[in-house]
């Protein structure tokens, strides 16, 4: 009985801290420079993984910015930190108290006020780069156009600095987006798909192959299953584009910011 009264306050006190009554004040009460401190700590320990500890994006979406896509003022900012946004990787913040939340806003506000990264290149040029040489519209969707094999790129430019663009496409195994599964699959029927997963539940699988189509298979009608937690199929453009190609194409992808 003890044992589970600890779990249950263990429990209560993991999930009860922010107050679901609590009225968001339309401004930042919390701004002075120790509440900034604690908002720095703060996201250096839960943010800054997905987001880069400058704000400069990777994992998560660029942070460093003076204008926030889903977060334009202090209340939704707010909000979206205490609530996470749904179908998306940013989790809510459960375990913060709303005096924290708070503290973690300013921070984030403050990182709006650092210099932008600078970008070298030329976005036409890399335009042509990403639709000929480049072949990415084979996997990619630009404002509708493309294939949806791997993520879309419309805003990629608001969600991912210049820097982990580069990278990514230098070494794309480095960093697979979480949730991206290659798959291999083998049917009764003798056929072989190489894709990417879409959907998968205790009987059935969803796939898109690298030519663009879609297949749902019962896991039934499945001779093997392997799934390549970790792989992708793009290829590293290391030794496909020289340097100042590079430079185009990430400026290109860095000017996609989608309705912005």
């Amino acid at each position: 009985m003890r044992l589970v009264a600890s779990i249950f306050l263990i429990t209560f006190s993991l999930t009860a801290q922010v107050d679901p009554g609590y009225v968001v004040p339309k401004e930042n009460p919390f701004t002075t420079p120790s509440d900034l401190k604690r908002g720095e700590q703060l996201f250096l320990g839960q943010c800054g993984r997905c987001h880069g500890p400058k704000g400069e994006g990777g994992l998560g979406a660029i942070l460093a910015e003076p204008q926030l896509r889903r977060a334009p003022d202090e209340e939704s900012l707010f909000r979206v930190i205490r609530d996470g946004i749904r179908g998306t990787e940013m989790p809510a913040a459960s375990t913060l108290s709303s005096r924290e939340v708070w503290q973690l806003a300013a921070f984030v506000r403050g990182l709006g006020r650092v210099p932008a990264e600078s970008v070298v290149g030329n976005p036409q040029r890399g335009r042509e780069l990403y639709q000929a040489k480049g072949k990415c519209g084979q996997c990619h969707i630009v404002n509708g156009q493309g294939i949806s094999v791997g993520p879309e790129l419309t805003d990629i430019g608001a969600r991912r600095s210049a820097s982990y663009l580069r990278a990514s496409l230098a070494a794309p195994e480095a960093a697979v987006p979480d949730g991206f599964v290659q798959v291999r699959i083998a049917t009764k029927d003798g056929r072989r798909i190489t894709g990417v997963r879409i959907a998968e539940d205790t009987f059935t699988i969803q796939i898109v192959d690298l030519g663009g189509r879609t297949y749902s298979f019962f896991k039934q009608e499945l001779t093997d299953l392997q799934k390549d937690f970790g792989k992708s199929p793009m290829p590293s453009y290391q030794d496909v584009l020289t340097a100042s190609e590079l430079d185009d194409l990430v400026a290109y992808l860095v000017s996609l910011r989608g309705n912005l």
